[in-house]
């Protein structure tokens, strides 16, 4: 009998994690494919309801509700990014050796930050670069995490180091920038974000050569993100300002 019930037991968690599985392919077309955002929330909550401590499916339900807060009306975006923040903490919960749980929690924390502004919210910064060093730590790999610290120098570095310093930011500079900006670019070369904001890097450098190259590159990238063809005219727009520098 004992074997009967664990062989029903291991036949139910098979399907059970087929069908979870599944659900976060169907997810993962819906986001990255069709761009549907709303479509993909309601795959990845579908999953949650079946396993609802699945690392895999919660830090998509936070990168799932990030994405749908940046194209909802301003009313609405600080409790969608709240959301975001909060299944972030619950795929870290369920998985603290997975670097995806804590980029997200950086991502979703930074969309707070910026919504009720960062220099009113600079307790937020530091949570947001320890997060991100955190996610690297765990995966050398990730890209995104190479991105977001690096916007994260480019953002701070919009005020001046003697003022950042009293203020406990003097850590963010322009060469961190870079350097994580071309990490990763150098993981993902060919995606347009990563490519634009690099590129926007270079030129508070001077550095116009470089950005060139990127902004020339840009046109021929195929669409990976909902807002890859905003991007592409944002690039069209900065090159012809620098065109001559």
């Amino acid at each position: 009998m004992n074997k009967i019930i664990l062989t029903l037991i291991f036949l139910f968690q098979s399907i059970l994690s087929q069908s979870i599985n599944e659900l976060i392919s169907l997810g993962e077309e819906a986001s990255t494919i069709k761009f549907n955002n709303q479509l993909a929330l309601q795959y990845f909550e579908k999953a949650n309801n079946l396993e609802k401590n699945n690392y895999e499916v919660l830090w998509r339900l936070a990168r799932t509700y990030l994405d749908i807060g940046e194209h909802s009306e301003e009313s609405k975006q600080l409790s969608i990014y709240e959301k975001s923040l909060s299944f972030s903490e619950l795929a870290i919960k369920a998985n603290p050796q997975g670097s995806m749980g804590y980029m997200r929690r950086a991502a979703a924390v930074g969309k707070v930050a910026l919504f009720k502004g960062v220099w009113e919210s600079l307790d937020l910064v530091g949570k947001i670069k320890s997060d991100l060093e955190k996610s690297i730590q765990l995966d050398k790999a990730n890209p995104g995490a190479y991105y977001i610290l690096a916007r994260t120098h480019a953002k701070l570095c919009e005020k001046p180091k003697f003022i950042r310093i009293p203020l406990g930011i003097g850590w963010a500079n322009m060469s961190e920038s870079i350097s994580k900006y071309e990490k990763a670019l150098q993981l993902r070369p060919n995606f347009i974000m990563y490519n634009l904001d690099a590129a926007k890097a270079y030129i508070e450098i001077d550095e116009y050569h470089k950005a060139k190259i990127l902004l020339h590159k840009i046109p021929t990238l195929q669409k990976e993100d909902e807002d890859d063809e905003a991007f592409k005219n944002e690039a069209e727009s900065i090159l012809n300002k620098i065109k001559n520098k």
